[in-house]
């Protein structure tokens, strides 16, 4: 579903280059959660967006759902990402002027879906995700692990097969953090392929695989259940 081939990413030129990615190698399955850690700069962010096709890589190859993001116009970018590729972020990105139900199907309807069959497929994610009661509420009347969902629900409905979530735990308590690991973990054992970045390596262990970065580079990988602390060692810096 998702493949980066020797890929890297280098912001600015010269002296004053960032090598945000180093000839990154990673395969993501459906089917298959992947958990991206690694230090603050090591290049997970940058990962993420050119995955989505929201950067382009400076190098290398990347293909997702079998197109190649390299060869595909700036409208066809656009409407890989409404069809097939879903984001959750950290902060949400929900429209407070919108209803849950709403900010659900509003990607729908940007595709070109009716309104009538847009909002059928918004309250069938929500209900899905135990929101039925909360459809016409609006994100200021729900609470964070309410909005989290509300968000997961949006990146997935329709016919969604990458799932991409930066930090989606970073404004949530313990317990709201592992039922939104859970429930990605869910969704991807349904066919999806999802990439998350954290830094928790407790949340890390409800991935199928854990992938770490150090300055750019995949370092190591690792498939849980290997309990945190190992994940934690792992992640460590390298004193030499």
């Amino acid at each position: 579903m998702l493949e980066l081939r020797q890929t890297t990413k280098t912001y600015g030129e010269g002296s004053a280059a960032v090598h945000a990615l180093r000839a990154v190698d990673l395969s993501v399955a459906p089917g298959e959660l992947v958990a991206i850690m690694g230090p603050s700069g090591s290049g997970k962010s940058s990962l993420l967006t050119i995955a989505g096709s929201l950067e382009d890589a400076t190098s290398g190859d990347v293909i997702v759902d079998g197109a190649a993001i390299a060869d595909l116009s700036r409208n066809e970018k656009a409407q890989l990402r409404r069809r097939s590729i879903g984001f959750v972020f950290q902060d949400f990105n929900l429209l407070p002027g919108l209803t849950a139900a709403e900010n659900v199907a509003m990607p729908l309807e940007l595709d070109g879906t009716s309104g009538r069959k847009a909002r059928v497929l918004a309250l069938e994610a929500l209900d899905e995700l135990g929101l039925t009661e909360r459809a016409e509420h609006f994100p200021d009347d729900l609470s964070g692990g309410e909005r989290q969902r509300v968000a997961i629900a949006r990146a997935v409905v329709g016919d969604r097969r990458l799932l991409l979530a930066d930090e989606p735990t970073g404004a949530l308590d313990s317990v709201n953090s592992e039922a939104v690991m859970r429930l990605l973990r869910q969704i991807c054992s349904r066919g999806a392929a999802g990439v998350v970045v954290t830094h928790d390596a407790q949340l890390a262990s409800w991935a199928n695989r854990v992938v770490f970065l150090r300055d750019g580079r995949v370092v190591d990988q690792t498939s849980p259940p290997t309990g945190p602390e190992t994940l934690l060692a792992a992640a460590a810096p390298n004193p030499s």
